[in-house]
């Protein structure tokens, strides 16, 4: 090698070393191609500059040279491999970055590099030390096989690991069950193991050997949405018609499913002592399933109570309708009886005596509304309080060139009672889904009840601001924000409105 170590060359080798360590490392760090590039700039540069010397980083030094030539021409082809496997690498982080996949690939990303750098160290053991590399595997041989042996469950978690990745049976973020009951979250895949976060916020840790081994089920795929079942048990007092009906109201009434696919209703079975009823609905996520069992199971109990319709063994007094064989006093009778149990099963007149409920429920007027009718106009308001008897109420809003579905109301919701207690206007148009029965009670009837009872304003106050408060949580984004929902200033403003004086 006709090569004389000047200054210079050791010089520029060490500015080019120096100048790619502070590019790429300090100043480039978070920014991947730019990163590529400046490596791809470094190992041409240095290429050039080592063949320019007489160096040639791809075969290995045979002539002799004194020690200073040889330390550098040593150190210089190691520099010059490491750097080639440096661009390799970061061509494999870029594809990674391109793909948008964060934690997916990262078994297989490790497993390319781990190689990248395996096959540049052999190549530098190869042409720079000039060792044979069939001699280092052989030597090698004995020691991998007692570190195979001594690592026998580790590698077979990593192996496992990396079949996962490959295969794809979950990404972070699905929830997924094992056949042996664990359940959870995908937060993180790592080479030995995966970890699920439960409902209960625990942390289960799963070794990545047993989860390629198990049956597991992939909540997320291949959407989000989720499906649940509820059986119900119903008092055989009805046809299996008529009973289907009612279940098909108490899923037309919930907010909480989809509404595509469509919910489904099947008669399971039927007894002299029962009917039991499945109800088949899907919810848009995994986390929402719970909250919507509570709810059907509460839209199921009311809707039954509207309809007559006990749940198996119940005792409890039912909410019926007047029959067609009741005239004059006797569906009187019947209505106001009626009237005054919807009332007592409505937390808005909790605060009332029994009394003051009987005397509201003599005065209130039954309104029947046919599917498709438009109760309440949106922007209205109401002078009445109007209370769901029976059937599901749908409330929309046009805003924007566009209708959105609010919320749906059931037997036992109210509404309007912002108008007729504070004057404010409805925030969407209301309108029967299905056959719907409901109860009215008139501003002027609650304020005669009002200057007997004063204090009701208070109490009528906090149950307001209550329900205001939930509804602003559902349509926020449509009601003003300088609606005070305090139950101090709602109770000023009944006061007001019914020129009540402050109750002492």
């Amino acid at each position: 090698m006709s090569f004389s170590i000047a200054h210079s060359p050791v010089s520029q080798f060490l500015a080019l070393v120096a100048l790619d360590i502070i590019l790429s490392a300090a100043i480039l760090r978070q920014h991947p191609l730019s990163r590529l590039l400046v490596h791809i700039a470094f190992f041409a540069s240095l290429t050039t500059l080592l063949i320019a010397n007489g160096i040639e980083p791809y075969r290995p030094g045979g002539e002799d040279v004194s020690m200073a030539q040889g330390l550098f021409a040593g150190m210089a082809k190691t520099v010059w491999w490491i750097g080639g496997a440096m661009v390799l690498v970061s061509v494999v982080r870029m594809v990674r970055t391109f793909e948008k996949h964060s934690r997916e690939g990262r078994l297989l990303q490790d497993v390319l590099v781990g190689s990248i750098y395996l096959g540049a160290g052999l190549s530098v053991v190869a042409n720079v030390f000039s060792v044979p590399v069939g001699t280092v595997f052989a030597t090698s041989g004995v020691l991998a096989v007692i570190l195979g042996l001594a690592l026998q469950s580790t590698l077979n978690d990593v192996f496992s690991g990396i079949a996962l990745n490959l295969g794809r049976p979950y990404s972070v973020g699905d929830w997924i069950e094992l056949a042996d009951g664990a359940k959870g979250r995908v937060v993180e895949t790592n080479w030995r193991s995966t970890h699920l976060l439960s409902g209960s916020n625990d942390l289960i840790v799963i070794p990545n050997s047993s989860l390629a081994k198990a049956t597991l089920t992939n909540f997320s795929t291949p959407d989000e949405s989720h499906g649940i079942t509820l059986t119900l048990s119903v008092a055989p007092v009805r046809t299996p018609a008529a009973t289907e009906d009612v279940m098909r109201n108490v899923l037309l009434s919930s907010n909480s499913i989809l509404k595509f696919p469509p919910p489904s209703v099947t008669i399971a079975s039927i007894s002299n002592s029962a009917i039991e009823v499945e109800l088949s609905c899907r919810v848009a996520d995994r986390t929402l399933a719970a909250s919507a069992k509570n709810e059907l199971y509460d839209l199921a109990f009311r809707h039954c109570r509207a309809a007559g319709l006990p749940l198996a063994g119940q005792d409890l007094p039912l909410l019926p309708q007047p029959g067609p064989n009741q005239h004059g006093d006797q569906a009187h009778t019947a209505q106001t009886g009626s009237a005054s149990r919807l009332l007592a099963s409505i937390p808005l007149f909790a605060p009332l005596t029994d009394g003051e409920r009987e005397t509201l429920s003599t005065n209130m007027s039954r309104q029947v509304f046919p599917r498709g009718a438009v109760i309440a106009e949106q922007s209205s308001t109401l002078r009445s309080l109007m209370i769901v008897r029976s059937g599901v109420l749908l409330v929309t809003r046009y805003e924007l060139g566009a209708e959105t579905e609010l919320t749906r109301l059931a037997p036992g919701d109210c509404f309007g009672e912002g108008g007729v207690l504070t004057d404010v206007e409805e925030v969407g148009k209301i309108t029967a889904l299905t056959f719907a029965v409901v109860y009215e009670i008139s501003q002027e009837t609650l304020a005669e009840l009002m200057r007997e009872r004063p204090a009701l304003a208070e109490e009528l106050g906090v149950m307001l601001s209550q329900r205001l408060e939930a509804e602003h949580k559902l349509i926020g984004a449509f009601r003003s924000s300088s609606n005070d929902n305090h139950p101090h200033s709602l109770a000023q403003k009944i006061r007001h409105l019914f020129k009540l004086q402050r109750a002492g």
